[in-house]
């Protein structure tokens, strides 16, 4: 099982590592809350153990926004604080699980395999699909027609966000938002992008699915 654990305190983060990996998890670690958003928009997960306060973006916009962008990937949420009303909040932004500070780690490892067998009780689909494309979210590759196309990762954030929320419009700020967060990089380098994207899964055919909408953003059409 591969895990992405976003937790600032290092102390906490090092001792569930630690418990994990002796038990053969797979761990990512993120020490805020932009960073853990940008790891899930770029990866594939089993599962987020994401804590509530966090530098940068909190744990419960990072949930929120990751549920927007049409990611299902389970979420066990982590506070300090027993009330009731961040335990709500939780919920309502998306969470699947919570547990309070100080926790038994035991317990945690009990969350975290219900939380899995619940998804794999469900077939979650571990690809995404489009008319012929379809996007493997492990191995990050794309399909069409036969014909196998590796992404890098900024190109596989592109196109999972545009085949999550297909056939609906994708803005360029929520594009730019998935792939850099607060780090826009200068120029209009997201165009080079999709050039590079289309070259991939669109040029090579009769019909191009990724369609440009002037100042907008992008979706994908059916041919």
């Amino acid at each position: 099982m591969k895990i992405l654990l976003v937790e600032d305190h290092q102390d906490i983060a090092g001792i569930i590592f630690d418990f994990f990996e002796i038990k053969g998890y797979t761990l990512d670690y993120a020490q805020d809350g932009v960073q853990g958003y940008e790891l899930a928009s770029n990866n594939y997960y089993d599962l987020i153990i994401l804590d509530i306060q966090m530098p940068r973006m909190d744990g419960l916009t990072v949930c929120q926004k990751l549920r927007e962008q049409g990611d299902d990937t389970p979420i066990l949420m982590l506070t300090a604080r027993d009330t009731r009303e961040d335990t709500l909040s939780g919920f309502d932004c998306g969470a699947d699980d919570y547990l309070i500070k100080p926790f038994d780690l035991d317990i945690l490892a009990a969350r975290i395999q219900a939380l899995h067998r619940r998804r794999s009780g469900k077939n979650a689909a571990k690809t995404l699909t489009f008319q012929e494309l379809s996007l493997d979210l492990k191995t990050h590759v794309a399909s069409r027609n036969g014909c196998n196309f590796e992404l890098n990762p900024t190109q596989f954030t592109i196109l999972k966000l545009l085949m999550m929320r297909s056939p609906e419009i994708v803005t360029k700020n929520e594009i730019i938002n998935a792939v850099w967060g607060e780090d826009e990089p200068e120029g209009d380098i997201l165009r080079s992008h999709i050039y590079q994207l289309r070259n991939q899964v669109d040029k090579p055919f009769k019909h191009n699915y990724i369609k440009t909408l002037s100042k907008i953003g992008y979706q994908l059409v059916s041919g």
